[in-house]
């Protein structure tokens, strides 16, 4: 590991080129001084390069050759690749937002967040799950790169001690998506997130999200009943909002009629009435819900049942014959009863509506080019957790040129389900909330079974389920 440190180079001097630039030409910016930049590469003509770089950077450049394998680790581990070339001429001939939405884009990066400190400002990137820094902003820079993202998001430019939401629409070519801003005030200046939100389904399919071959045809059991409730709860970033989306592809069909209330409106589902909530109208999800019950649904999506209000309409769409679909936020597929209880919900209603109850989790992957194997110890494990007998060799996470150094290639989707049978609707009706034996006679395959899976199967490490297993 103490190899891989070598490789990496400070922000300032990384977001002196583009990605596309450094695999282009196979450059590593090493220093800026008195106007020059100084570049490793591994190029045959290293003299005419630095003419050719000079003239795109506007720098005074001096090549410095390095060894073809040196170079290409310096690229992994500081840059990704792009799908877009269009991100060359956006660093120099547009705006730097632009250019940084574009390139998150490219990255296949969730979020972007952006955060004052006193010295300067920073820009990260959230890739699989995990943030990493990629720009830096200088403090004098960073008000006006806010006031244009409020700007173009219908916020107010004026108010910076109360938090801000809005909306843009960003178009580069033929992609247009949309992306949700969130701003914050904070010690030193306002701190913004942007979410971005696909509106491609095309690749959305149940098949492709992590579901064992058991798993889907259970689930999908579940959510061709005519009426009941579906939920699927997980923390944030888990994807749940995903599986919804692959389950309304799926059940779309022209002689259903399928409602939604999200908040906001991530994929846009052809064939589909996708309903924005509006709080600042006073129209919520339980609003949103009552009109739905007049407009003749089959199907109902509600984003996320929040609080008593939604759980209450919820239940009521489903006791008058409507399949309901949603999320909420609870840590197992059985917790998610508890708190529709807690939430009010009587249990002789619960129990009669409620059709499946799933859990679910994202899981990064290991990269298959420089996983190694080591030897079980117990002291990698939690304390609670109970090796079992064939878990006899478990895989780390290394770093390479495949997987940008992170030792980590893609994610996968672990679920838990659990439908609910007579025995469990009794259960919940006479509120008898410990069902342990219950999963252990039907074989139930929880979170933290299918974590253990993943580790015996070499897929991914312990430290990244290390809180699953933890979790009895």
């Amino acid at each position: 590991m103490s190899e891989v440190k070598t490789f990496e180079i400070p922000i300032h001097l990384k977001q002196l080129i583009t990605s596309n630039q450094a695999f282009h030409y196979r450059v590593i910016p090493i220093a800026k001084e008195e106007g020059v930049i100084h570049l490793k590469t591994d190029s045959p003509d290293p003299q005419g390069l630095q003419k050719e770089l000079s003239i795109i950077l506007g720098y005074e450049v001096l090549a410095i050759s390095e060894i073809a394998e040196n170079i290409q680790s310096y690229l992994t581990f500081n840059y990704r690749k792009t799908t877009n070339s269009s991100n060359e001429k956006l660093q120099y001939e547009d705006q730097f937002l632009q250019k940084l939405i574009a390139t998150a884009k490219d990255f296949g990066s969730s979020d972007i967040h952006m955060e004052p400190y006193e010295k300067q400002c920073r820009v990260r990137f959230r890739l699989d799950g995990k943030l990493k820094e990629q720009y830096t902003i200088s403090n004098t820079e960073y008000p006006q790169l806010i006031n244009q993202i409020k700007i173009q998001s219908g916020l107010d430019i004026s108010q910076k001690r109360l938090a801000q939401d809005g909306r843009i629409t960003f178009k580069e070519g033929a992609d247009e998506f949309d992306i949700r801003v969130s701003t914050m005030p904070t010690l030193y200046g306002e701190k913004i997130v942007l979410r971005l939100l696909n509106r491609n389904t095309q690749d959305v399919s149940l098949e492709d999200l992590g579901f064992t071959e058991e798993e889907l045809k259970n689930y999908r059991e579940a959510v061709k009943n005519p009426q009941g409730i579906v939920l699927i709860s997980g923390p944030t970033g888990s994807g749940k909002t995903t599986t919804l989306y692959a389950t309304l592809k799926e059940l779309n069909k022209e002689t259903t009629n399928i409602l939604t209330i999200e908040d906001p409106i991530e994929y846009t589902l052809e064939g589909i009435n996708q309903v924005q909530l509006r709080e600042d109208i006073e129209f919520d999800f339980p609003a949103a819900l009552r009109a739905f019950l007049r407009q003749d649904p089959d199907i109902i999506m509600v984003g996320e049942i929040r609080d008593d209000r939604t759980a209450g309409m919820t239940i009521k769409a489903a006791l008058t014959g409507h399949l309901v679909l949603s999320t909420i936020h609870t840590n197992s597929a059985w917790a998610t009863i508890s708190r529709l209880i807690d939430m009010n919900v009587p249990s002789f209603l619960l129990a009669s509506t409620i059709t499946m109850s799933i859990a679910q989790r994202l899981v990064r992957k290991l990269c298959p080019h420089c996983k190694q194997p080591t030897t079980v110890d117990s002291k990698d494990f939690p304390q609670s957790f109970e090796i079992p007998e064939e878990l006899t060799k478990h895989y780390m996470a290394v770093g390479c040129n495949q997987c940008y150094h992170t030792g980590y290639m893609g994610r996968k989707a672990i679920y838990e389900i659990l439908p609910v049978t007579k025995e469990l609707e009794k259960a919940i009706r006479h509120n008898e909330l410990e069902i342990d034996m219950y999963i252990e006679q039907n074989n139930i395959k929880t979170l933290q079974h299918n974590a253990t899976r993943m580790v015996i199967d070499g897929d991914t490490s312990v430290e990244e389920v290390y809180a699953l297993l933890a979790d009895n």
